[in-house]
């Protein structure tokens, strides 16, 4: 029972990856919308830690996914994955509302800055990280004017590509609406009605319309080819074997109980446990500050290293850009939650 619950939640990881690259993928064709962020390091910034800092591990999944094809820097992902606090948003919100629009902002705040250092860094030090897809483009693509290359779908597309439906866009359709029947009985994502049963079904509908009003070489080389050949099978695959992973450590190490019993140490176990791709570990610490046991400074620190599901994509995309990732994050969550520790926070 725990393993479909487990193959559920990747599924649903995988989906949502999914969809946002997609979606990245298909604005960026259409229109040159992301190409302004190219032109400014600050502009990828503030949009990479505000899209982590809103609630759930959407922002962080459109993060990764703008990343993959070359429209934010390495120093932007990191501090999106810091502004990131995953589904736990939720949970404090509910619970410590003020702190955590507090927490929020100043996570944000952190996020662009530790994205600027981190990119000198970088630079500084000439460490090399993973360059954009280069599937993100086709010679196909590239041999059309830019006028072509931004007008391949348009509405008006529709019609036309439905009524010669070909064997591709027939299967696109049949799975949106097999799976849409899964979610709506339930059977896949929650159970009842909430924001993530909302934003699975509004991804769906954009899966929907991209999948209608695109050109046959789109659905073939973009979506089937890149997308899910090349990236899908493996997110699903690093996602499902990290969730039972994680599922087998707190299970057998009795991960939460340790912290507890350990609260002079709970500041460093904060950072160590925000490296866990995971959201339960994190969910102890808000838990424990909304019970007064321990500082804000042990929340900021843990909210600042840890990502929720927010990494699982990157482990299918560049294990060695995921681990610098998160060494910058538990270098920079150390420094910074000691240093409200030391203030008295």
């Amino acid at each position: 029972m725990e393993l479909i619950k487990i193959f559920n939640h990747a599924l649903i990881v995988s989906f949502f990856v999914f969809v946002m690259m997609l979606l990245v993928d298909f604005i960026n064709n259409k229109r040159p919308v992301f190409e302004i962020m190219k032109k400014g390091m600050w502009r990828q910034y503030i949009l990479a830690s505000f899209l982590g800092s809103t609630p759930g591990c959407l922002g962080a999944f459109m993060n990764i996914s703008l990343y993959i094809c070359g429209i934010i820097s390495f120093g932007a992902l990191v501090g999106g994955m810091i502004a990131t606090s995953g589904d736990e948003a939720f949970v404090m919100l509910a619970k410590f509302p003020g702190v955590a629009l507090i927490l929020f902002i100043l996570l944000f705040i952190s996020g662009i800055l530790f994205a600027y250092l981190s990119d000198k860094i970088v630079q500084f030090f000439k460490i090399s990280t993973c360059k954009a897809c280069l599937d993100a483009e086709c010679e196909h693509c590239e041999s059309l004017t830019n006028t072509k290359k931004y007008d391949y779908a348009k509405p008006a597309d529709i019609f036309m590509n439905l009524k010669s439906l070909s064997l591709m866009r027939l299967l696109f359709i049949l799975f949106f609406i097999f799976f849409m029947t899964l979610v709506l009985r339930g059977t896949v994502g929650p159970e009842c009605w909430d924001w993530e049963r909302i934003s699975i079904i509004g991804l769906s509908i954009c899966y929907l319309y991209i999948i209608i009003v695109v050109s046959e070489h789109y659905l073939h080389h973009h979506i089937w080819e890149h997308i899910i050949k090349k990236h899908l099978f493996r997110i699903f695959l690093w996602s499902f074997g990290a969730l039972i992973f994680v599922q087998w450590g707190l299970s057998s190490w009795n991960l939460e109980n340790f912290i507890q019993q350990h609260l002079l140490w709970v500041l460093l176990i904060s950072a160590a446990m925000g490296i866990v791709p995971e959201s339960g570990p994190h969910l102890v610490f808000v838990m424990m500050y909304a019970q007064d046991l321990i500082p804000f400074s042990v929340l900021f620190t843990s909210s600042f290293v840890q990502d929720g599901h927010g990494m699982l994509p990157m482990l299918s995309y560049s294990l060695k850009d995921t681990a610098l990732i998160k060494i910058f994050n538990l270098f920079f969550g150390l420094v910074s939650g000691y240093a409200l520790y030391a203030l008295g926070y």
